[in-house]
């Protein structure tokens, strides 16, 4: 009987030893805000596509349809490191062109916020190259 008492209080006592404990765990808040464009998304494919048409002649290109833009947003607010997809012939001088083209936009992005510092962030704009419907606004 002894050896029972002895057993089960050893048991209990290692089964508390192995226990979890609740600790309070420190929560780790993030604040964090994505990079805007002044008037949103539209408003810079709006932009960006009259730069398109003012400087760049897309008659070199085979672009119809719609394009994906990949592009970083620096914490000074300008654009860097473009991709395009789907690639197109001539793919590096078109994405040379759409580079130029942006740097013609004269708004600068709002960059995104992370713990109340601006960061570099990742982009993607879905713009549609259509040149029927684009309105000059002549």
């Amino acid at each position: 009987m002894k050896k029972t008492i002895i057993t089960l209080l050893l048991f209990f006592i290692g089964f508390k030893g192995y226990s979890q404990e609740n600790q309070p765990q420190k929560e780790n808040i993030t604040l964090s805000q994505n990079a805007e464009f002044p008037g949103g998304d539209s408003a810079f494919a709006n932009e960006f596509l009259k730069m398109v048409h003012a400087y760049i002649d897309l008659q070199k290109y085979a672009v119809n349809g719609k394009f994906v833009f990949v592009f970083d947003v620096n914490p000074d607010g300008k654009i860097g490191n473009l991709d395009v997809l789907p690639k197109v012939k001539n793919s590096e001088m078109f994405i040379e062109d759409m580079e130029f083209a942006i740097k013609k936009v004269k708004k600068k992005w709002k960059p995104a916020m992370k713990d109340g510092q601006p960061v570099i962030s990742k982009k993607i704009i879905k713009i549609n190259f259509t040149t029927d419907h684009f309105d000059h606004g002549d």
